[in-house]
């Protein structure tokens, strides 16, 4: 139709990307659709998924319906974590027929936070009482939760690929790799063939992903992150595809970008530590002030209390706990 707003666009040979509006900051997520070549037996490919609201499930239709196809076309989808944003939709559209894969580590580690939700909410509270979350703040969490579970269904049967291991998506091989930091169990995968990255939310164009402590997940995620933004450089990689915002051609460069970044954030803590003692929620609130919503005042917390427990096992500042409530100081 003359002059239709077209849905997804061609970023490299094969892959589609597919922006689809999400109720967070970032606006969209990219999901990614892998084609098959001419004369292939291989089926299409969508690596993430986006959440379950009205606006992004039928943002996600469309675009596929731009390709003629629905959810029951595809052969897999690929989730590179399990993030709302990246992972909410994928229950729904396995029971249309395709397999649902991610890495090994995240099946363990990041697709029990929705399978297991009694638990893990009772874990996350006790987690955020132990760093000094205020009571009021904590009652509204609760009701934030329940919202965005309702919008995540889990895969029932999920199928789980390793840490550089080749998988045949789209009739091309693409290596996997593991970069934990935003999540225990996150994946890229490269296209060796061009040095395309499907980066998910490793490094992205404008922000830091959030690298966070929650309590189902690893005790020092940026020493983690740190690794993984490494492992990154190594890969050579000619373009990265990244899970928000526009793609990147300087994958070193950014990766470069993003670790001063963290150890300038390191620094900036320092400054702000006193020797009398603190806890995570009090310092979060000066590190990162303003009039922040609910959901970027818990990202806050987390990414404050993964940056404090990098300088604790780096020897930089002392960590103690007073009646059950974690503190730390210069």
């Amino acid at each position: 139709m003359a002059g239709a707003i077209q849905l997804s666009h061609q970023v490299a040979t094969g892959i589609f990307a597919i922006p689809v509006p999400i109720p967070y900051p970032f606006k969209y997520v990219n999901c990614y659709l892998l084609m098959p070549g001419p004369g292939s037996s291989d089926g299409p490919v969508l690596v993430d998924c986006a959440l379950d609201t009205a606006e992004a499930r039928a943002g996600l239709e469309a675009a596929l319906r731009e390709h003629g196809l629905g959810f029951g076309d595809l052969e897999r989808l690929i989730v590179t974590h399990h993030h709302p944003d990246h992972y909410g939709l994928a229950g729904l559209i396995e029971a249309q027929g395709p397999t649902v894969w991610m890495l090994d580590v995240e099946l363990e580690r990041g697709h029990v936070f929705w399978t297991e939700p009694e638990r893990m909410n009772q874990m996350g509270q006790a987690l955020f009482h132990q760093h000094g979350v205020t009571d009021e703040y904590l009652a509204d969490l609760g009701q934030e939760m329940t919202k965005t579970r309702s919008r995540v269904h889990p895969a029932q049967n999920p199928q789980t690929f390793r840490d550089g291991e080749t998988l045949r998506l789209a009739g091309i091989p693409y290596r996997v790799v593991w970069t934990p930091g935003h999540a225990d169990g996150h994946a890229m995968l490269l296209r060796e063939a061009d040095g395309v990255l499907l980066a998910g939310d490793q490094i992205l164009e404008r922000i830091s992903p959030n690298i966070g402590i929650w309590a189902y997940s690893y005790p020092n995620p940026l020493k983690h992150y740190f690794e993984s933004l490494e492992k990154t450089t190594a890969l050579g990689a000619s373009l990265a595809l990244p899970g928000h915002y526009r793609p990147i051609l300087d994958v070193a460069g950014r990766a470069a970008e993003l670790k001063a970044h963290h150890h300038e954030r390191l620094g900036y803590l320092l400054d702000l530590l006193k020797p009398t003692p603190q806890t995570c929620w009090q310092v979060s609130l000066e590190l990162f002030p303003g009039n922040l919503n609910l959901a970027q005042r818990r990202f806050a917390w987390s990414e404050t209390l993964a940056h404090l427990e990098y300088l604790v096992a780096e020897g930089r500042i002392k960590r103690l706990e007073q009646d059950g409530i974690v503190h730390y100081s210069r």
